[in-house]
C-alpha cells in the first residue's frame, strides 16, 4: 500500500522463462500488494515458474491474444481486484521493477495519473543497446505524434508504465488493438481525456533474452502509431469524431 492505495504489478508475459524470476525477484514487496501475470499462450514453461516463484494470480490465454489483448486482460483483472494503482512491468526485464517506489509516489501522492518510464530521457538509449534505426525511429515517432496530439512526452513507444485507477476506468481501452499500437492507443486517450503525464528516467536494456519485435513488425508498428496520431489530430480539431476518445 502507498498512503492508503492498494499496488498492483501486472505482468504481460510471452515466453518469458529466462527472465521472469530476476525481473520478479527485484519487484519491491513492502510497497506491492499484488502481482498478476497473464501469460499470452507461451510456448516455454513461463507459468510454471511463475507458480514456482508463489505469484498468486496467474492468468492464461490458451490462444495467443497479442500484446494489448494480454493487457486488456491484466488491467480487467486488476480494477476487479480494487488496484488503485497498476503498474505495468515487462518481464523480459528490459526496464528495472527498482523504479516502481519512484512511479507509485507520483501517482499515489497525485502528482500525475500516470507516469511513463522513458528510455530517452537521460540520453542512455543507445548505451544501453537500443539499435540505431529503433532509436532514430522513435525520435522522428515522437516529433510528429507531439505535434499532432498537441502535447509534449521524450517518446511514446515504452512499455514500462503505471495509471491510477480512474485512468483505467474512464478510458474504453478494451476497444483498442490487440496488437502492439495498443500502447499508443492508451496514451492518446489519456492525452485526449486531459490526464496529467509524468516521465521518470529509465535505464535501456537490450540484451538476447529481452523480447523485441522485429523489422517488419516495427514497420507496420510505426504506420499504426501515425494513424493513431492523425485520428487524435482530427477529434482534437473537431474535424471528426471517434468512439475511442469516448469516456467509458
Amino acid at each position: 500500500m502507498y498512503q492508503g492505495k492498494k499496488v498492483v504489478v501486472v505482468l504481460p508475459a510471452y515466453n518469458a522463462a529466462p527472465t521472469l524470476e530476476k525481473t520478479y525477484r527485484e519487484i519491491p514487496m513492502d510497497l506491492v500488494d499484488e502481482v498478476i501475470l497473464c501469460d499470452d499462450a507461451s510456448r516455454d514453461n513461463t507459468v510454471e515458474l511463475a507458480k514456482a516463484l508463489g505469484i498468486r494470480h496467474i492468468l492464461q490465454h490458451e490462444r495467443n491474444k497479442g500484446y494489448g489483448g494480454n493487457q486488456k486482460t491484466l488491467y480487467q483483472k486488476a480494477l476487479a481486484l480494487g488496484a488503485d494503482i497498476v503498474i505495468m512491468l515487462h518481464p523480459d526485464y528490459q526496464y528495472t521493477p527498482k523504479l516502481i517506489p519512484a512511479m507509485v509516489s507520483i501517482i499515489g501522492d497525485d502528482l500525475y495519473a500516470v507516469v511513463l518510464g522513458s528510455r530517452i530521457l537521460g540520453n542512455g538509449a543507445l548505451k544501453g543497446g537500443m539499435p540505431l534505426y529503433k532509436y532514430i525511429a522513435n525520435r522522428l515517432l515522437t516529433l510528429v505524434q507531439n505535434l499532432l496530439v498537441g502535447h509534449k512526452l521524450s517518446e511514446y513507444h515504452t512499455g514500462y508504465r503505471a495509471f491510477g485507477r480512474e485512468v483505467l476506468e474512464n478510458i474504453r481501452f478494451m476497444e483498442n488493438s490487440d496488437d502492439f499500437v495498443f500502447d499508443n492507443q492508451l496514451l492518446s486517450q489519456v492525452i485526449y481525456a486531459d490526464f496529467g503525464i509524468g516521465e521518470v528516467t529509465c535505464p535501456t536494456k537490450y540484451f538476447k533474452e529481452a523480447s523485441s519485435i522485429n523489422f517488419s513488425r516495427s514497420v507496420k508498428y510505426g504506420l499504426g502509431v501515425l494513424g493513431v496520431s492523425f485520428r487524435h489530430f482530427l477529434q482534437r480539431k473537431k474535424l471528426a469524431k471517434f468512439r475511442m476518445y469516448e469516456k467509458r
